[in-house]
């Protein structure tokens, strides 16, 4: 089975090398030539623990290979997978230009009889009203000369591995036999159990009511978490218990939400332009709430301490999640802004992040614990931040800690004098 997968970034390499590694002859097309060379190298340029080990052993048994020349390898394809990032537009409409892109590229060398199957999350009706007449500028229909599927990849960084085979995989088709050779595709070269949901609207929606029902239940925790702030009630402890009756399953609050996926995908439903959709009140509410959490957590902090014209800031964490370099929609912006609103001299520092690249996003950087600073903000919960000495800090002048994530204990704080606030605890 030649299978070519378009994209090699963190979400498309990891699942090239699972389909390597049961069998599969795998190219990775991509138009990083650094990229590439790498992957050729067997050298990981992101964290996924095995992916080393994955890369370098199919890659010495001619079973997984990277290129920046597309063609050959599409026209010798008999699966083509297209894993390549769809974002945001300035009104939250989705960003087709590089699914766009890769199914030009695929078109122009595609077969007939291959199967192509997307991955990216798309809008409901993206891959047949979208994409599917791209890919038939080469001249072939779909479902008469070749197939399509749709399979969103439902991975998440750190555990790819550990969690593939466990995770079903959804499929739907173009028609019932794009489905059924897409189900049998996945089910051999991933090995991992697969749900054929039909159609390809079916598989579509599936993936974002998964990431909708995550950020309506974060903006509910979030609406909770203040009104305990406000009440003398500490959230944590009390979600906590609510979560043992094996019907509630609130997520954490925190300071904001970040990522390809959790503040983007609700926005696929609430834009949808493919019909006359009923409006999506409670998915729009839960978006706003958490859009609102850094500016809600910002107005708490004035509140606690009073102006903070001049005084110095520092975030720590530009990452939306700990231990994974990757900063997509982080809060750590809108809480650098809400901050240069107030007149504060904001800074920012994280492990995962050399100080050009911070400063190339257009923070300032600074050192906790050498450098002098008044107020400290947790935007991510990296290990790393778990190890400062507070007695240190509040001699270097820190006198108030705001915990974005419920990351330290509180008495460890406020015993060294530190006006302590955190989301989801007494103001």
């Amino acid at each position: 089975m030649k299978i070519v997968v378009v994209g090699g970034g963190k979400i498309g390499l990891p699942p090239a090398c699972q389909l390597a590694d049961n069998g599969g002859i795998v190219t990775i097309y991509d138009v990083d030539c650094e990229r590439v060379d790498k992957i050729n190298r067997g050298e990981p340029f992101f964290n996924e623990p095995m992916l080393g080990d994955y890369m370098q052993r199919n890659i010495s048994l001619g079973r997984l290979k990277a290129t920046v020349v597309a063609t050959n390898a599409i026209s010798n394809a008999d699966v083509i997978i297209i894993i390549v990032s769809a974002t945001l537009t300035s009104t939250n409409e989705i960003d087709y230009g590089n699914l766009k892109v890769a199914s030009k590229t695929v078109s122009i060398g595609l077969k007939r009889g291959t199967l192509v199957t997307y991955e990216t999350t798309v809008p409901v009706g993206g891959c047949r009203n979208v994409l599917v007449p791209v890919l038939e500028e080469s001249g072939l229909s779909a479902g008469k000369d070749f197939d399509v599927s749709f399979s969103p990849e439902r991975v998440k960084s750190l555990h790819f591995f550990s969690r593939i085979q466990k995770t079903p995989k959804i499929v739907g088709g173009h028609n019932s036999n794009a489905a059924k050779r897409a189900e049998s595709f996945y089910k051999t070269f991933l090995k991992a159990p697969v749900i054929n949901i039909g159609s390809l609207e079916s598989a579509e929606f599936i993936k974002l009511a998964g990431m909708v029902y995550r950020d309506v239940n974060i903006a509910l925790s979030n609406e909770l978490a203040s009104f305990c702030e406000n009440v003398g009630i500490d959230y944590y402890s009390c979600v906590e218990a609510a979560n043992t009756d094996n019907e509630t399953y609130l997520l954490q609050p925190g300071i904001g939400v970040g990522g390809h996926c959790t503040p983007v995908y609700p926005y696929f439903l609430t834009k949808s332009n493919t019909g006359n959709f009923t409006t999506q009140k409670i998915v729009e509410l839960g978006r706003r709430v958490n859009e609102a959490q850094p500016e809600r957590n910002i107005n708490v902090l004035e509140k606690k301490v009073g102006s903070l014209k001049q005084k110095a800031v520092h975030i720590l964490g530009l990452a939306f999640r700990p231990e994974v370099k990757e900063h997509s929609y982080s809060p750590a912006f809108t809480i650098r802004d809400e901050l240069l609103k107030r007149g504060a001299v904001v800074t920012l520092e994280d492990p995962l992040y050399e100080p050009f690249e911070i400063e190339n996003l257009g923070f300032k950087t600074a050192q906790l614990g050498i450098d002098c600073i008044d107020i400290v903000i947790l935007n991510t919960a990296h290990k790393e931040f778990g190890k400062h000495d507070f007695s240190q800090l509040r001699s270097k002048g820190v006198n108030v800690v705001l915990d974005g994530r419920n990351f330290w204990e509180t008495e460890d704080i406020e015993k060294e004098g530190i006006t302590y606030i955190c989301v989801g605890k007494t103001i």
